[in-house]
């Protein structure tokens, strides 16, 4: 069993670290898990990165983490899209998780899920992800979850919720997934 975790590097001045890099640190002892951490925060490099990992080591599950400074909860994303050049403003061509996420979240207490994974590089990494593996007629799931500024009050709770997900995932494998509809 191979599960891929990939977390971003900080882009703000202000920022000491980056929570999903945190969140990765403290499951770091897993066994199951290979991990590409810190990544650029880049529309270009953070897809080839993710992307070259995924064909070195073909994992059984992805599971793509990126930091929501403005959220609470840990937020599990149904979806990535693409914004259109030509459309600027509007998104087209979703990408959707084939997770059946309410079922990932049975029993959470810091967990919501999210059908807005935002405009910056965390939706663009998460939509190239599904597409690649749309593209490569690939079975493995994907995931990508937004974590929140982890603080000493909500680092047990957050860290409890994403073994909770993760095991679940794992114990998944390798049943097909239903397809996660998009709002």
């Amino acid at each position: 069993m191979k599960i891929l975790l990939t977390s971003f590097s900080t882009w703000l001045d202000h920022q000491t670290s980056n929570s999903s890099d945190d969140l990765l640190d403290a499951i770091a002892y897993r066994q199951d898990c290979h991990f590409v951490r810190s990544i650029p925060v880049d529309f270009e490099l953070a897809p080839k990165v993710t992307i070259k990992k995924i064909q070195e080591i073909q994992p059984d599950a992805i599971i793509c983490c990126g930091m929501a400074e403005s959220r609470e909860l840990l937020s599990i994303e149904s979806n990535g899209r693409f914004q259109s050049e030509i459309l600027r403003s509007a998104f087209a061509v979703p990408g959707a998780t084939r997770l059946a996420l309410e079922s990932l979240l049975e029993g959470t207490t810091t967990s919501e899920i999210s059908h807005d994974a935002g405009n910056y590089v965390c939706n663009y990494l998460y939509y190239c992800v599904l597409k690649y593996l749309e593209r490569h007629q690939l079975t493995q799931p994907c995931v990508f979850i937004h974590v929140p500024v982890l603080t000493p009050d909500n680092l047990d709770a957050i860290v409890a919720d994403f073994l909770m997900i993760l095991d679940r995932i794992t114990h998944a494998l390798p049943t097909s997934f239903p397809n996660q509809p998009t709002p």
